[in-house]
Parts: structure tokens; C-alpha cells; sequence
């Protein structure tokens, strides 16, 4: 799965989640997070699918 973005180190993890947090506020995270993980599953979903 993180082969996709190569290699992260903590600081560029840090750096990202500060910059989302800027963009969309700490109040907007969990509603982000969870569309994000409905997307994933989604993805994952449709992936097994293909392969059936």
C-alpha cells in the first residue's frame, strides 16, 4: 500500500497532516477521515471484484 508514495519518514507525515489541518481544520477531520476510509473500501471493493 506505501509503495505508492515511496518513502515517508515521520517529519514528511508530520508535515502532511499539518497542512490538512490548515486547509480543513481539526473540526473538519473526522468527517475527512471518514470519507476517506469509505473511498478506500470502496476501492477495495471494486479491486476484488475485478478479480471474481
Amino acid at each position: 500500500m506505501f509503495g505508492l508514495f515511496g518513502s515517508l519518514g515521520p517529519w514528511e507525515l508530520v508535515l502532511i497532516l499539518a497542512i490538512v489541518l490548515i486547509i480543513f481544520g481539526p473540526g473538519k477531520l473526522p468527517q475527512l477521515a471518514e470519507s476517506m476510509g469509505k473511498a478506500i473500501k470502496g476501492f477495495r471493493k471494486a479491486q476484488e471484484d475485478n478479480l471474481d
